[in-house]
């Protein structure tokens, strides 16, 4: 295996990772207010994420940012909650002009999100000559996954929209469990 397949692999399974739940979560989150249809949508939303997420492994990789784990750890829960939060009050997308709100979330809590994998990251660079090679490589495992996680969300909701959930009922449902989750999170993280 070569170094880009394997930090590749080490990407795409920090996002698929279901110990590592937080990720798919706050996915699920973003995701909750759209269909099937606003796949084009959704594409922009995780790939927003993704370059949040890579941004802050990078400049925590050459130490130009530094943040307690402790507070990150804190912080990866309340995105969720506030991103869950946000679907139950506005079910439905925006339609409107200008950059909808879920864009501005997945990019800034995409941010925060890595912040909180760029310690083990960075040691894994650590060892590499050069690491623009696997931090790309990373970043694009880690974009597969999401695009996995949605699609795997898309068809659940296809499937119960023809079984006759309403797609509201599904947005409070989904939106709901992850507010319960992430305030779960909340408390185990907090550092306080």
């Amino acid at each position: 295996m070569n170094l880009f397949q394997l930090y590749f692999k080490l990407g795409l399974q920090h996002i698929l990772d279901i110990r590592g739940f937080d990720h798919i979560l706050f996915i699920l989150a973003l995701c909750a207010i759209y269909v099937a249809r606003d796949w084009k949508k959704i594409l922009i939303l995780v790939t927003a994420f993704t370059i949040g997420h890579s941004l802050t492994l990078a400049l925590a990789t050459f130490n130009v940012i530094q943040v307690r784990s402790e507070v990150i750890e804190f912080l990866i829960p309340v995105t969720i909650a506030i991103t869950a939060l946000v679907s139950i009050f506005k079910p439905k997308p925006s339609n409107g002009k200008g950059i909808p709100l879920n864009y501005i979330f997945a990019v800034f809590f995409g941010l925060i999100h890595g912040l909180g994998f760029s310690n083990y990251l960075k040691e894994l660079l650590g060892k590499e000559s050069s690491i623009w090679q696997p931090l790309l490589a990373f970043n694009i495992g880690l974009e597969v996954g999401q695009i996995v996680i949605v699609s795997a969300f898309l068809l659940a909701t296809s499937l119960l929209s023809l079984a006759g959930v309403s797609r509201k009922e599904w947005t409070l449902i989904v939106s709901a469990f992850v507010l319960g989750v992430a305030c779960m999170l909340m408390l185990e993280t907090k550092f306080w």
